[in-house]
């Protein structure tokens, strides 16, 4: 690609958690982009958690060099989220008639990337064995032996809303959560678990090291490792419906850039379909969809899996509570 000096400086800088994910959104996303305009699209690689910290940073010293970090479907409907990322609502009125995407595809607080599933994954064993299907299961360590796996970062809700679900309460009966039942339940299999882990990768890098043989993880990082054919799987009747956002810091360096960025992957249901083929997600456009294959079709979250099993769960409740949730949870993990 013969590209002249001038526009070889042209660049968007953007945060990612990295591994398998990123590898998936070069090759569906950033490389086709850098290819139609000529801007390189720079990954910056962190936790979840580290990017909230450092975009709120950023912005807060008038010192930004990111122009957009992926954050969490939830965590973007926040009040901090919205102190640090400029408001998009302008930006989404060129795709309100756009009959293909979601109506949630372009909000305030970013563009939708893709929904998928937080669920329990595990580890296959001999065909006609027991196999976990639900939270209950992750528990039952007699049945199921083997190390266990959780996240741990700024955004406990999902490992306490398991330990409920495992306890006997009712999927529509969750929230608010009752945290001190949580981490009773919590305590049981403590002992249990083999793997706190921070970021998607370290989920994968775990599994592939036998750290673990069920564990609470992205459906996008399981659907990857499954690719690469390790010996995993997983239930969707042990699930949480979330999904990531990409979110423009406010005084980004390369503002213009992003906007481009954040609208080609809007405009490409092609791009969707290659992302989603390989991460199992669900992608914004039902163009898109109809692209993936009937595989990659089944193993992402359909609307009977949500309306049956998935856990949507009630952002207004977490965002309003995050602060009490994690000093909780801080307490607890210590």
């Amino acid at each position: 690609m013969s590209m002249n000096w001038a526009s070889a400086t042209e660049q968007v800088v953007i945060a990612s958690t990295g591994g398998a994910y990123d590898r998936a959104l070069k090759a569906a996303w950033f490389d086709p982009f850098t290819k139609e305009t000529g801007i390189q699209v720079v990954t910056v690689v962190a936790t979840n958690a580290e990017m909230r910290a450092k975009a709120s940073a950023m912005v807060k010293a008038g010192n930004v060099t990111w122009d957009l970090y992926l954050d969490g479907e939830i965590q973007a409907a926040s009040e901090a989220h919205r102190q640090v990322t400029e408001d998009l609502s302008a930006f989404c009125q060129q795709f309100a008639n756009r009959k293909d995407l979601s109506p949630n595809a372009c909000a305030p607080g970013g563009a939708l990337l893709q929904s998928t599933a937080t669920l329990l994954a595990y580890r296959t064993g001999k065909p006609g064995g027991p196999v976990p299907e639900t939270w209950a299961d992750m528990w039952d360590t007699k049945r199921f032996p083997g190390g266990r796996a959780f996240p741990n970062f700024d955004d406990p809700w999902r490992v306490m809303a398991a330990a409920l679900l495992a306890d006997g309460v009712a999927k529509d009966k969750l929230f608010p959560l009752d945290v001190d039942r949580a981490l009773a339940k919590l305590d049981q299999i403590r002992p249990a678990i083999t793997l706190w882990w921070k970021t998607g990768d370290q989920s994968v890098q775990g599994f592939r090291n036998e750290e673990y043989s069920l564990g609470q993880i992205w459906l996008t990082r399981a659907k990857a490792m499954q690719t690469e054919g390790l010996p995993i799987a997983w239930s969707s009747k042990a699930s949480f419906l979330v999904g990531d956002r990409i979110s423009l810091i406010k005084g980004a360096p390369h503002h213009e850039n992003a906007l481009k960025l954040i609208a080609f992957w809007l405009n490409s249901p092609k791009a969707q379909a290659q992302a989603c083929e390989v991460l199992s997600c669900t992608p914004p456009s039902i163009e898109a969809i109809a692209l993936m294959s009937d595989q990659a079709r089944k193993t992402m979250p359909s609307a009977d899996d949500i309306r049956n099993s998935i856990v949507v769960p009630d952002a207004d409740w977490i965002n309003a509570n995050a602060a009490m949730l994690l000093e909780r949870w801080n307490n607890w993990i210590r």
